[in-house]
């Protein structure tokens, strides 16, 4: 039988373990939205197999800076921020452990403070998202975006591809796209966004479009081995709303993409951070239709992981905030030890006050 504490083949990535540190925005980014010395610290605290994650997901890592949505979040488009990702990842690899770039684009959920003067957010869609954004004011509502040009589509899908290739030279093993949590990908998938006419709207194979096209260029540019996917069917996160219908929709999403083979699909059960049955949908039948590796994400035990792989319902589960106060957590689930409580207080921006200060069990 398998267990959560056994090694994984992910594509071309060979883990120790099969627990994974789920990305996590933390937003201490320096100056140039750089990664510096506090942010290798955090990730080389995590990074050892023996007692730490697999396979550690980077926090969402922005494609260029129109992708930014949140005050001091990273980069991967500028040579300050590959130097600053290149401490992190000889970090990491220096503790022999794993570690892919998380690459996003914020779309619609963004603020015009956070992006070069003049612009605005850009989305699928012209309509404003019902929801806050951290800002050097605090959390303030995102400012109304401008729907991308036909032509504009396909140069983001080159700002992922170039994303991918920059990673990929700054040292990490390789990367995860940002599907989920209604961020760019879901405001192209989801009907309940997505109200243009062009061939990246209307029907489902036109909505599916953008992500497949992205998904096309990282494979091609870094090879299918090195590439994943993170997707949450139905979260309702900043104020994505429900696709008409979900099943169809991200059946056909798999499908499509598992003739490009690549590493892994992460997928976010139900909404994110919140209640695993918010919406019906199927997972096990959707899991059925990709052949690689399936890591499982949201609210998951240390009961629930260990039946999950065991089972066979997963390959790897994926752990957001019990990484944050438990540097070593597999140890932790591994010895059924007592888990550390996180303060959330200090999630978003700071120091290393409830970033880097988590001890770790007695040796």
């Amino acid at each position: 039988m398998t267990s959560l504490f056994d090694p994984l083949q992910l594509g071309d990535i060979a883990l120790a373990n099969r627990v994974v540190m789920a990305p996590l925005t933390r937003d201490r980014a320096a100056a140039g939205r750089a990664p510096q010395a506090l942010n290798a610290l955090y990730y080389e605290q995590r990074a050892d197999p023996a007692s730490g994650a697999g396979l550690i997901i980077s926090e969402g890592t922005q494609i260029g800076p129109l992708g930014q949505g949140y005050l001091d979040t990273p980069g991967v488009y500028s040579p300050e921020q590959l130097a600053g990702w290149r401490l992190a990842t000889d970090a990491v690899h220096g503790k022999g452990g794993k570690i892919v770039a998380q690459i996003w684009h914020v779309g619609r959920i963004s603020h015009t403070s956070l992006l070069p003067a003049g612009e605005q957010p850009v989305s699928a869609t012209a309509r404003p998202a019902n929801t806050k954004t951290f800002t050097p004011a605090g959390f303030e509502q995102v400012s109304a975006p401008r729907a991308l040009s036909t032509e504009e589509v396909g140069r983001v899908v080159e700002q992922f591809r170039q994303a991918a290739r920059n990673a990929v030279d700054a040292g990490f093993d390789g990367i995860e796209v940002h599907g989920a949590n209604g961020y760019l990908v879901e405001q192209f998938l989801r009907d309940s966004c997505n109200d243009r006419s062009d061939r990246y709207g209307g029907s489902i194979e036109n909505r599916a479009r953008f992500l497949i096209e992205v998904m096309t260029a990282v494979c091609d540019e870094i090879g299918p081995g090195r590439v994943g996917l993170r997707l949450s069917p139905v979260t309702p996160a900043n104020d994505i709303g429900q696709d008409s219908d979900p099943f169809a929709l991200f059946s056909h999403v798999v499908k499509e993409l598992a003739k490009l083979g690549f590493a892994f699909i992460e997928v976010v059960e139900g909404s994110t951070g919140g209640p695993r049955d918010f919406a019906p949908f199927d997972f096990a039948a959707l899991r059925k239709l990709w052949p690689n590796a399936w890591i499982v994400n949201n609210g998951y035990t240390r009961e629930m992981a260990l039946d999950a792989v065991a089972s066979g319902k997963a390959d790897a589960v994926s752990f957001g905030k019990s990484f944050i106060s438990n540097p070593d957590l597999t140890r932790r689930l591994r010895e059924n030890a007592e888990l550390a409580p996180w303060n959330q207080k200090t999630f978003y921006g700071g120091g290393a006050e409830g970033y880097t200060d988590y001890p770790a069990l007695p040796a």
